[in-house]
């Protein structure tokens, strides 16, 4: 019986917690949408018209509701402890022998389980989304939307000079996409016809050209045997538009991956030669993300678990925010370091949440106590 009461106790709490979440998701889905289609129109300007700032700002609403999880836990527990303080719950459940330990289970199993289902369902359409809005603000605005891919294949590139375009396939290349082994070059006029191809052992990006070695080049327009015509070269120098930022930045982001295909995509790139840091970064971060919504729930229990008469309220609130955002901005800046590769990726994602619920733990058990 009792332990029948405990699970009673235990589904009222997540309950209220549930509830306190959708207020506050809600909450900002309203004022977020509103301001995102404000920026949405000065990007793309009145001319497109009302329907297309609404898609864009609806295809970017996941990935900005995504990225303030965090805070949306935290403000759903403390609106939970604060309402069940406001009306005697809490002490009615401490004097039945409850301690905060015990009451803050209930909210902490349940802000898992939302990590968890946002990992196996936001997660995708967070990736589904943000592909769609890149692919629909390019076109609104007449840019191209994408200078790289990775394949089994190894490293495809476009790039135009002129009315040309050239496309460039590389079997493996170094960390930044700007020398490749193993290149092949096609270039195709403004109608889309092959004009020839060239083979090189090696190719670099330098300012403004690609610098090829041991090239073998065919003539595919108007030779009638491109074989017997192909000429072999130490060197040749080939413009380029392309500069190393631009190859970096047309991978896209890494939550533009779904994180069930994020492995996939690593191995694909490090088998490119890439050293894809972020991606491996963002991959962790990902995985850690339930623990951190966990230590929000037990940062904001540990500074309103008590009745309002004893004052102080909204220090204590304030205090609760401002350590969240600490946790956050201190996760963000190992995020920071692990892109850059100064720290491992398991480190700078799994460190901090796992800090920062020690360190919840340590402030209830001296609530506990005092």
């Amino acid at each position: 019986m009792e332990g029948h009461s405990r699970m009673i106790l235990h589904l009222y709490i997540a309950g209220r917690f549930l509830r306190a979440f959708g207020i506050v998701l809600a909450v900002f889905v309203a004022i977020l949408l509103p301001i995102d289609m404000a920026d949405q129109l000065r990007r793309i300007g009145s001319d497109q018209g009302f329907g297309a700032v609404l898609q864009l700002a609806l295809l970017n609403l996941p990935r900005s509701l995504n990225g303030l999880m965090p805070l949306f836990v935290m403000l759903a527990t403390l609106v939970l402890f604060l309402g069940l303080a406001r009306t005697s719950e809490l002490v009615v459940v401490r004097a039945a022998g409850r301690s905060a330990l015990k009451s803050a289970a209930a909210p902490v199993v349940t802000a898992l389980l939302i990590g968890v289902l946002s990992l196996l369902i936001l997660n995708p359409l967070v990736a589904a989304t943000a592909r769609q809005y890149d692919l629909t603000l390019a076109r609104l605005l007449g840019e191209e939307t994408r200078t790289v891919s990775v394949s089994r294949q190894g490293l495809w590139l476009r790039q135009g000079v002129g009315s040309e375009q050239t496309v460039i396939r590389a079997e493996v290349t170094n960390g930044d996409g700007t020398h490749l082994f193993g290149a092949s070059f096609f270039t195709f006029d403004a109608d889309g016809q092959l004009l020839d191809r060239m083979d090189a052992t090696e190719a670099v990006l330098n300012a403004g050209a690609w610098t090829l070695t041991e090239v073998r080049r065919w003539p595919l327009a108007g030779s009638s045997n491109p074989e017997a015509d192909a000429t072999a070269l130490a060197t040749l120098t080939l413009p380029s538009t392309l500069t190393a930022e631009q190859i970096r930045d047309s991978f896209g982001k890494p939550e533009t991956v779904p994180i069930f295909e994020l492995p996939g995509f690593i191995r694909q790139l490090n088998d490119a030669g890439f050293a894809a840091l972020q991606h491996r970064t963002w991959l962790q971060m990902q995985l850690s993300s339930p623990l951190l919504l966990a230590a929000m729930v037990l940062i904001g229990a540990g500074f309103t678990m008590r009745h309002t008469r004893f004052g102080k309220t909204g220090v204590m609130v304030l205090t609760a925010i401002l350590l969240g955002f600490g946790v956050v901005f201190i996760r963000r800046f190992a995020e920071v370091l692990g892109e850059t590769g100064q720290l491992s990726a398991t480190l700078v994602a799994w460190t901090p949440p796992i800090a920062a619920i020690l360190l919840a733990l340590g402030l209830l058990l001296h609530t506990e106590d005092g």
